[in-house]
């Protein structure tokens, strides 16, 4: 069974119990459960870089909205240096998000390289 980040199982998300107020943002957020196993099937059916994507997006779901989306500005080209990117995933690293904090490393390794890193 599917539940939101709250834990609501996705059978309680009503019209009826949006209507009275019953369900909050957090009962309609994915759970990281529901990820990873989504990451599972991924894996299951040959398909392990998709696997990776939701094992990341999982550790992100107790970021706020507004993180998600700096982590994702930074990550554009020439948007950050190597040693910003670096100091990212070690902050990403602390707060439990290692894959993420993986993906930075290479980022800051791959950007420096090719010069997509900001100047």
């Amino acid at each position: 069974m599917s539940k939101g980040y709250s834990g609501i199982n996705t059978d309680e998300i009503t019209v009826d119990n949006i209507r009275r107020g019953d369900i909050t943002l957090d009962d309609i957020r994915i759970h990281p459960d529901t990820l990873e196993h989504q990451a599972q099937v991924a894996e299951d059916k040959g398909n392990p870089q998709l696997a990776g994507n939701f094992r990341r997006a999982a550790e992100l779901t107790g970021f706020l909205d507004e993180e998600v989306l700096q982590l994702y500005e930074a990550l554009r080209p020439n948007r950050s240096t190597a040693q910003e990117l670096q100091a990212i995933a070690q902050d990403l690293a602390s707060r439990g998000a290692q894959r993420n904090a993986e993906l930075f490393l290479q980022a800051a390794d791959v950007y420096a390289r090719r010069g997509l890193d900001k100047k």
